[in-house]
């Protein structure tokens, strides 16, 4: 496996990165935390450029390089949701022009004769209060709930979360009928290591943006008459970070990598990916913050968003010290 890109990937993250700079600013994402604003044609933007059939696991590493600068810029979008969750579960019947959502837990499917009925509340449902379809994961398989057609018996709250322009919501369902063409042959498994890279290297992308908003603040305040990036204790800071980062990057690439090959490495891949990802934004959120002092604790300043949005990420998807429990499983089983 290479593990550099090529020309027509550079390429590629070079159009997605000025895209997204042009058209989700700071300012964007400022204006949606305090006036409520709705980010439904940036979302078309997505659509119309192609970025939502990227659902083929040959073009997994592609679109990681789309969720990192989607990170970088704390998109509020149901991107993620729909590609790296919603996606992978439910196989050839995904819409690219639709937002979807996926119920992993609390829900139950039970038989009858006029087909399956579904009952259960997950609480943190990511994009759950947007989707317009869902994958809901049961114990009997997994179903398509396409709220378009019936959402009577489905009811999503969105919860408060610390990131304010992330959209986590509690999804209920009582007695919702679905026939037996709605129960999915979907690879659970495999989904979940899409949705763990896709929420991995999102996370890389937040931890890069804090750690450029920190060098421009070290290069720009000054303090003693110097550029506070001149003190040794700010330069150590900021390496450690960059060095975090690009391990947390370079494990999200392998494991899109073997996603895109379905490499049978792509479990423990998956679960470096997060847990590297994980332990990164801790890292580069306690010395972000301390580089930018007590500025950095201001509503004013832009960097709390990416800051709440790599924090986030660690709390969804299972955090670094589960899926370190999960890598020291995968070594003590192999014959090594």
């Amino acid at each position: 496996m290479l593990l550099e890109f090529d020309a027509d990937q550079r390429l590629w993250q070079e159009t997605v990165r000025d895209a997204v700079s042009k058209q989700c600013p700071a300012s964007l994402i400022r204006d949606i935390a305090e006036n409520g604003v709705d980010p439904a044609s940036l979302w078309n933007s997505y659509v119309e450029a192609g970025w939502t059939e990227l659902t083929d696991q040959d073009n997994a590493v592609e679109l990681a390089i789309v969720l990192e600068e989607l990170g970088r810029v704390t998109d509020p979008t149901p991107m993620l949701a729909t590609l790296t969750q919603f996606a992978p579960l439910v196989g050839d019947r995904f819409d690219p022009l639709s937002a979807g959502a996926a119920v992993y837990s609390g829900v139950t499917a039970t038989r009858d004769a006029q087909g399956w009925v579904l009952t259960g509340t997950d609480r943190f449902v990511l994009d759950g209060d947007r989707a317009e379809r869902m994958a809901v994961v049961t114990p009997a398989g997994v179903f398509l709930v396409d709220l378009r057609a019936d959402a009577a018996n489905v009811t999503t709250r969105r919860v408060d979360v610390f990131d304010p322009v992330l959209h986590v919501a509690e999804v209920s369902l009582v007695g919702v009928r679905v026939a037996d063409t709605e129960r999915l042959p979907a690879d659970t498994e495999r989904a979940r290591h899409v949705a763990l890279m896709g929420m991995a290297i999102t996370m890389v992308g937040a931890c890069q943006r804090i750690l450029d908003l920190a060098l421009e603040h070290a290069k720009s305040r000054q303090q003693f008459g110097a550029a506070i990036g001149t003190f040794q204790a700010i330069q150590h800071k900021a390496t450690d970070m960059h060095v975090a980062i690009e391990r947390a990057r370079a494990l999200c690439y392998f494991s899109a990598l073997t996603i895109a090959a379905d490499d049978p490495r792509r479990r423990l891949a998956a679960a470096m990916a997060k847990a590297s990802a994980g332990e990164c934004q801790a890292l580069v959120f306690r010395h972000g913050l301390q580089m930018f002092g007590a500025m950095g604790f201001t509503w004013e300043n832009d960097l709390q968003f990416a800051l709440k949005r790599a924090k986030a990420g660690e709390h969804m998807l299972g955090g670094a010290a589960e899926h370190r429990a999960i890598i020291a499983e995968e070594f003590d089983a192999a014959d090594l």
